[in-house]
């Protein structure tokens, strides 16, 4: 069992940055790929950006890509995504999630990732 916690969500206004957090269990966070997820209001679920077990290899949306920085301390098991530049169309529950098959690789897809943490809400102001 995994269990994956986010942190670091808020209110900020555009232009500004967050970075957010995410907890993990288990004993071998070292091996799983990790991704956030986002979902905003009447809309599903998309993806934001995710990382190799290493984070030597990263993947990102287009609507992010330049603006936020996945990576990730093994040690602590915890991934990180920085969050610069926001825009009001950031403003989601973004979630974390954990790939824990063997030879995870960087996904976009959202079912390839058995554990999800509970989300943590940012908000960007106009």
């Amino acid at each position: 069992q995994v269990q994956l916690v986010e942190s670091g969500g808020g209110l900020v206004q555009a232009g500004g940055s967050l970075r957010l957090s995410c907890a993990a269990s288990g004993r071998t966070f070292s091996s799983y790929a990790m991704g956030w997820f986002r979902q905003a209001p009447g809309n599903e679920r998309e993806f934001v950006a995710a990382l190799n077990w290493s984070g030597r290899n990263t993947y990102y949306a287009d609507s992010v890509k330049g603006r936020f920085t996945i990576s990730r301390d093994n040690a602590k098991k915890t991934v990180y995504l920085q969050m610069n530049s926001l825009k009001p169309e950031d403003t989601a529950i973004y979630y974390c999630a954990a790939d824990i098959s063997v030879l995870a690789v960087v996904s976009p897809e959202a079912r390839a990732y058995e554990y999800w943490g509970q989300g943590t809400q940012v908000t960007v102001s106009s």
